[in-house]
């Protein structure tokens, strides 16, 4: 069985891995954000189904990562919270 301070330094490098991983994700939504625009642009006036299409995928995407964030954001807390209970 691992030791208090063991589990604790289990936690700080789980929580430093989710930090990074939230850096990235942040980084992929900036360009996404990047895309919508490019893309809104380059179709502009265009009525045919496959940009509505594309530009609603591309919204949908940048939902869930912003979803992926809030859900990190609340697994940092939850870890940090019990670390803090040992």
């Amino acid at each position: 069985m691992a030791s208090v301070a063991e589990v604790k330094s289990a936690i700080d490098a789980a929580v430093t891995q989710i930090t990074e991983g939230q850096a990235a994700v942040q980084a992929a939504s900036e360009k996404l954000s990047e895309a919508q625009q490019s893309l809104a642009a380059a179709l502009d006036g265009s009525g045919h189904e496959s940009v509505g299409a594309a530009q609603a995928s591309l919204f949908q995407a940048s939902t869930e990562l912003e979803e992926c964030l809030a859900a990190t954001l609340a697994a940092v807390e939850q870890a940090q919270s019990y670390a803090a209970t040992l």
